[in-house]
């Protein structure tokens, strides 16, 4: 069961079926009755709760994003760094979906059908998401461990974009690494790029140089 705010226990129930059924039947295909049978309870009291199969998702995301960002909040006051927020940051997101696979298709795959859930998520709980990484941004930026001439907004989308293709690289690849394991990698990617020092470049071509003499 995923890590949310303290509710009632049914209802935390049904959207833990729900998790299920989505992933399993896809989003559209699923019924309100499919959810209530994989939560043991009758179709009626899914009402009680929830408006529609579509509110079942929208509450799901709000509980689910609503700890996760607010898990990294408090790690992140207690950080001694930007880096380290960043790391944070990564962790949360790739830890959040890699320990919960169907909730990481739902995510990734089911919600992502819908222009309209798209919309109303990027107003809302994505803004929040970025708001906090370029926050992270710029407080690297004031430290002087991020280039102060990068653009907060691009740097935040490529942050986010990076995380984001991974883990749908994971449910893509039916789980065939281990995602909670990539953060610290991506983050150090994100900061550092893929270029080689200046130093190893000059190296390199000694050693073999080296090498192709001893033969």
């Amino acid at each position: 069961m995923m890590a949310r705010r303290r509710t009632d226990d049914k209802r935390q129930r049904i959207l833990d079926a729900a998790v299920q059924v989505f992933a399993s039947k896809g989003f559209f295909a699923s019924r309100v009755s499919d959810i209530a049978s994989a939560a043991g309870i009758a179709d009626g009291t899914v009402y009680l709760y929830f408006r529609n199969k579509d509110d079942i998702l929208i509450k799901l995301f709000d509980d689910v994003m609503g700890v996760h960002l607010e898990a990294a909040r408090q790690e992140i006051r207690a950080a001694d760094n930007a880096l380290d927020h960043l790391r944070i940051i990564a962790d949360h997101h790739l830890g959040l979906l890699g320990r919960n696979p169907e909730l990481a298709v739902v995510f990734q795959v089911e919600l992502r059908q819908s222009t309209k859930f798209m919309e109303l998520f990027t107003a809302s709980w994505l803004k929040d998401y970025f708001d906090l990484v370029e926050a992270a941004i710029a407080a690297g930026q004031s430290e002087g461990t991020i280039r102060e001439d990068l653009s907060r907004k691009l740097a935040t989308h490529a942050f986010f974009g990076a995380l984001d293709a991974i883990v749908t690289s994971w449910v893509l690849a039916r789980n065939a690494f281990d995602l909670t394991e990539l953060a610290k990698p991506v983050v150090d990617l994100f900061l550092t790029g893929a270029a080689a020092s200046a130093a190893a470049v000059v190296a390199k071509p000694r050693r073999a140089l080296k090498s192709a003499g001893g033969r």
